[in-house]
């Protein structure tokens, strides 16, 4: 393992698949995350597709400029993803009004990464992250096992995961299997993030109390009070946040 905490994907059938998922066509652009010794790199280097590769380690990344030096349509940028991202999909001359993002990402920067993409004024089209198989699987939750994580990235994604890698795959191995998951941008939503975040924070603040209790606790209003106002919008007072979908989270938050 490096000093980043990175393990290598280097099944070749499995980075195949994941560049199909990507589906790169010519004047596509792909925001490659923490691109390693450039593995995945070289499968959508077969595309007509723009890479824009950040990797934090510099040795790595002066190695992955030597290797793609001829290729006109890779560029590497050295630097920490969930400084830079945003400052590169602004400054890139590829970049018009939409992109991918694509990525290995380290389990201990994963939720910091969604986060820094929630945050992006323009979404990406098309992510695909390989990522812990357990994250991934908290990832895509449906209700009644829905979690903050979920709530919060299905805002503006909708993640599926695509297929199962196992942990044999990488170098050096890791303790767990990955799970390659495709997120493809959601609809516009009526209502703005801040509202439903703060919304998903007191719903969330104690999985195991009901959605009145949280509520009436994390907006600072009464029981009955908060009672009256999920029963306009027809939400029981007694569930659970794990039974609340997307758009039962925007219900509320509309009405508080």
């Amino acid at each position: 393992m490096t000093k980043l905490g990175q393990h290598f994907l280097t099944d070749k059938n499995a980075l195949k698949k994941i560049a199909a998922l990507l589906d790169l066509k010519e004047g596509d652009v792909v925001i490659e995350i923490g691109p390693g010794h450039g593995e995945l790199t070289e499968q959508m280097a077969n595309s007509e597709a723009q890479i824009i590769a950040i990797e934090r380690d510099e040795l790595l990344a002066d190695t992955l400029r030597a290797k793609f030096s001829g290729n006109e349509k890779i560029k590497i940028v050295t630097g920490d993803a969930l400084k830079i991202l945003s400052s590169v999909i602004q400054d890139s001359l590829f970049i018009a009004h939409s992109y991918k993002i694509a990525g290995n990402i380290p389990y201990y920067i994963t939720g910091k990464l969604l986060r820094t993409i929630s945050e992006l004024q323009e979404k990406p089209s098309v992510s695909v992250f390989t990522i812990q198989k357990e994250v991934a699987e908290r990832l895509a939750a449906k209700p009644p096992r829905m979690n903050r994580l979920a709530a919060s990235v299905q805002f503006w994604a909708n993640p599926e995961i695509a297929f199962i890698i196992p942990r044999t795959s990488f170098q050096p191995i890791p303790e767990v299997d990955s799970a390659t998951t495709v997120l493809k941008k959601a609809s516009p939503r009526r209502i703005e993030a801040d509202a439903y975040y703060k919304t998903v924070r007191a719903i969330f603040a104690q999985p195991r109390k009901t959605i009145l209790n949280n509520l009436s606790d994390g907006v600072g209003i009464s029981k009955k009070d908060a009672a009256e106002k999920l029963a306009k919008i027809d939400i029981e007072t007694n569930l659970r946040p794990q039974n609340l979908s997307v758009e039962d989270i925007i219900k509320i938050a509309e009405v508080f």
